[in-house]
């Protein structure tokens, strides 16, 4: 990615080479691809994989605390939690403390999944052409750019 300053041109920006978002966004359209075949065989589609990836680590969260630790709205995250309660994997209860608060928490057939899911990370990293060491440093940068 040559500067555009160095070239003198002020459309230089706009080339689309020149953009840092296009190769990110590619690339996660392209990684997500490829999870597509390994999450079939276990019923999810990427976002209701990552949904239940925080659900396995928590067991039980608020929909707005999983939206923040997924970068989702709830525009986009209610139709996946939806889905998800009607597979019979969570359950999607209004708090009793406050009834503004909507807690999710898997079923038993949730949890099992898990079992299921355990190589899924596994198949996608042999698909994935990096080295383990690449691998952690785009972890590292992507993260940097997210917290940033």
């Amino acid at each position: 990615m040559e500067s555009p300053e160095a070239r003198n041109d002020k459309y230089e920006w706009l080339k689309l080479k020149n953009q840092l978002c296009f190769p990110l966004y590619a690339c996660s359209k392209e990684i997500i691809k490829k999870y597509r075949p390994f999450l079939d065989e276990i019923g999810l589609t990427y976002t209701q994989y990552i949904a239940m990836m925080v659900l396995w680590e928590t067991n039980r969260i608020s929909a707005k605390d999983m939206g923040d630790r997924l970068f989702l709205d709830s525009g986009t995250l209610t139709p996946v939690l939806k889905s998800l309660a009607v597979k019979g994997l969570i359950t999607r209860e209004r708090s009793k403390d406050d009834e503004r608060v909507l807690m999710l928490e898997l079923t038993e057939e949730g949890s099992a999944l898990r079992e299921k899911a355990c190589e899924v990370p596994v198949k996608v990293a042999k698909c994935v052409c990096l080295s383990r060491d690449e691998t952690m440093e785009l972890y590292g940068l992507l993260y940097k750019l997210l917290n940033g």
